[in-house]
Order: structure tokens, then sequence, then C-alpha cells
């Protein structure tokens, strides 16, 4: 989807990963090894983004070679000053919730969900322990294919939690920490039978 406005996969892969993580630094190899890109397809869409002002090229001081001399290491990294920034975050921040959609749908056939947040990448919260929690009744193998669909989409691993309805209300019971952060913290709640319950 995101291609079709953008161009080329490759930069939609560049572009989720600096969008999504707009404190992080990244240089060439990094990106390539973690794209599953050739460097050269990667240097030329850098150079494109550059040019447009949406990311920055800086050095770094690097290691010295074998030869004595100083190696410089250039890294790149998003421009959040850049005028358009906040419009083009936005837009794949919707998008992957667009994807999550199609996810939702695809869960629908394979259970009965009772209970579905996203956290974590969806919502741009670097800090939360996952990207998406699940009760029910999961069958594992179909749950594994959907998140395997989902994570191509988006072009990044997803860290999920399932839990049966035992051990969400368990958990909700006690305050359990890691389940209060995501009911009371930053969220987004797409399905919740158990607010039908009360």
């Amino acid at each position: 989807m995101l291609d079709a406005i953008f161009g080329s996969t490759i930069r939609v892969k560049i572009l989720n990963l600096f969008l999504l993580n707009p404190e992080k630094k990244y240089y060439l190899q990094q990106l390539a090894r973690d794209l599953d890109c050739q460097a050269n397809s990667i240097r030329h869409e850098l150079d494109n983004l550059i040019r447009f002002g949406l990311l920055l090229e800086e050095s770094s001081a690097g290691s010295i070679s074998d030869q004595g001399r100083k190696v410089i290491k250039k890294y790149f990294q998003v421009n959040s000053d850049f005028l358009l920034y906040p419009e083009i975050k936005a837009l794949f921040t919707k998008a992957q919730i667009l994807f999550s959609q199609k996810f939702i749908s695809g869960l629908q056939k394979i259970c009965d969900p009772k209970f579905l947040a996203l956290t974590g990448v969806f919502i741009n919260n670097s800090e939360a322990q996952t990207d998406l929690l699940v009760v029910g009744n999961i069958r594992r193998m179909s749950f594994l294919k959907l998140i395997k669909e989902l994570e191509k989409d988006l072009g990044r691993e997803i860290n999920y939690t399932i839990f049966d309805e035992k051990e969400f209300l368990y958990r909700q019971e006690i305050m359990d920490i890691f389940l209060y952060n995501i009911l009371e913290g930053k969220s987004l709640i797409l399905i919740n039978n158990f607010s039908k319950q009360k």
C-alpha cells in the first residue's frame, strides 16, 4: 500500500524503520542487514531522502584501520525538524493501524478473541514490553501465520503476548503491572468483550 505512494518497497522499509525509531542512528551496513536489502539500493534511497530533507547524514569518529588511518563512519537519522515530518510520521502510523485491521479480520476467522490491544510499535511507544496483546483460545500455528503476514506488511518484527481468559482475569484482579500498563497506559484497545460483562 505505502509503496504505491512512495514508489519503492525499499524506501518504505527505510522510512518505516526511521519514522518508528526517530531517536536511533543507523549505519549503512546495519540497515542492509536489518532490512535484508543490498547496500547499494539502500544508499540510493538514503541519498534521495537526504536530498528531500527527511533524513540527516552525519559522520562519527570511527576506528583506526590496519594502515593506521582513522576510519570515518557515516550514520543516518531522521530529521525531526523537517517541515513535513509530523505528517509523514502520522501517515506511517495510520498505515500500521490499517494493517492491524487486516490482522483482526484474520484473527476473528481463526478464533473468538475476547480482548485485543495494540501498543508498542503501533502507537510509537518504544518503552512498551509488547506490541500486541490478545486474549482468547488461540490456535497457535494459525496465529503465527497471521503474525508473519503482519510482520511482512509492516516490514518489522512484532512482539506479541497471548493470555487465555483465566490468566487475563487473574492478572487483572491482582493488578499485574504488565497488564496494568496496557489497560491504563498508552494503548489502542480494539476488542474488549470483558467490558460488556461488567
